[in-house]
């Protein structure tokens, strides 16, 4: 994780520690594209940031109880129902706009590796990130493992001054864009899980359980609803946003876009798959029910020869003829034979 740094240069320890006790992750302030020196609280931070027209706050936070950002709202101003969303992080992707500041609400996604689909796997492991743009600060608010940003803001600040001059709003990006990118990354995985457990249904040596494809088909709702909803926030902020960042956030729309596509087949493959597994379920049962129906009529032959040829008269022309117990024998066993090869070639053994 981030932390309050001294010097614009010390990433390695910003992102290994943080204030103890407190969700402030990092905190700058950025002056023409550049960071300032000097290790400041958000206070301090906005104050300093304040004093120029080109400068603005960038302010990650993790986890934030509602205390501390009951705080942080009364310093920046935020309003109270988007503070209580954002410590909750139980809200579907949005975007809203209190007075001058948005806030932008998106879920975000990781794949969890596993060596194999059950019933128990977990695939997707979903989180939550919040930003909130105002004239002269950005702040972001991280819940779960998914989507860190240290490495964004080391990329911004060592690789891309230009773009980070252009204010909160090319931060807003540059998180958006992380978001979205896991989003590919999570979506090429579950492909790959995808072709495995086709290949499954359709080895005789190893079906994929249906249990198993259920598992699969529960996770790949919770990465849809992570993915589809930030449609609509995401195409009102590149109608929002300066002319200058909105190539940037279209260029984010495109790739959501392809994900989205990607995840709607995805679960028609998925049904596909699951009605494919079904349908070998009762093939296999009805399979099974031939086979027993066929061993059933030759067995009824060996029932019907033992019936006739026990029964209790005194007069039956078997019972004292020479060869009627070897005839008895032959009987059976011919019937029995050509039975197993009619049943053999219809398929039924």
């Amino acid at each position: 994780m981030n932390r309050i740094l001294g010097t614009a240069d010390g990433h390695d320890d910003r992102n290994s520690r943080r204030r103890e006790g407190s969700a402030v992750v990092d905190c700058a302030v950025y002056v023409a594209g550049q960071r300032l020196p000097g290790r400041l609280s958000p206070d301090e931070a906005l104050g300093a940031a304040r004093e120029r027209d080109d400068a603005f706050v960038w302010l990650g936070l993790h986890e934030p109880g509602l205390e501390e950002m009951s705080a942080i709202a009364r310093t920046y101003g935020l309003h109270e129902l988007a503070v209580e969303d954002a410590v909750k992080a139980e809200q579907r992707p949005k975007l809203e706009q209190f007075g001058s500041v948005h806030f932008l609400v998106m879920r975000t996604a990781r794949y969890v590796p596993h060596g194999e689909i059950t019933e128990t796997s977990q695939v997707v492991e979903t989180g939550q990130m919040m930003v909130f743009v105002g004239e002269q600060f950005v702040i972001t608010v991280r819940h779960g493992d998914a989507s860190e940003l240290g490495s964004v803001r080391a990329d911004l600040e060592s690789q891309r001054a230009d773009l980070i001059e252009q204010g909160p709003w090319a931060v807003a990006y540059a998180v958006t864009d992380r978001v979205v990118d896991h989003y590919v990354a999570v979506a090429d995985r579950v492909e790959a899980d995808l072709d495995l457990i086709e290949e499954g249904v359709f080895s005789r040596d190893h079906a994929s359980p249906i249990p198993a494809i259920y598992q699969m088909k529960r996770e790949l709702v919770e990465f849809r609803r992570a993915v589809v909803p930030l449609q609509r926030p995401l195409g009102m902020v590149v109608s929002i946003v300066p002319k200058r960042i909105g190539r940037y956030f279209r260029d984010v729309q495109d790739h959501l876009t392809r994900t989205v596509e990607q995840v709607s087949s995805f679960d028609d493959l998925l049904n596909s798959i699951l009605q494919a597994r079904l349908a070998q379920v009762t093939v296999d049962q009805n399979n099974d029910m031939r086979k027993i129906a066929a061993w059933a009529a030759i067995a009824t032959v060996w029932t019907a020869g033992a019936g006739i040829y026990g029964m209790n008269f005194s007069f039956m022309p078997e019972l004292r003829w020479q060869y009627g117990y070897p005839a008895w024998w032959t009987v059976i066993l011919v019937a029995s034979v050509l039975l197993y090869r009619v049943f053999r070639r219809s398929g039924w053994l």
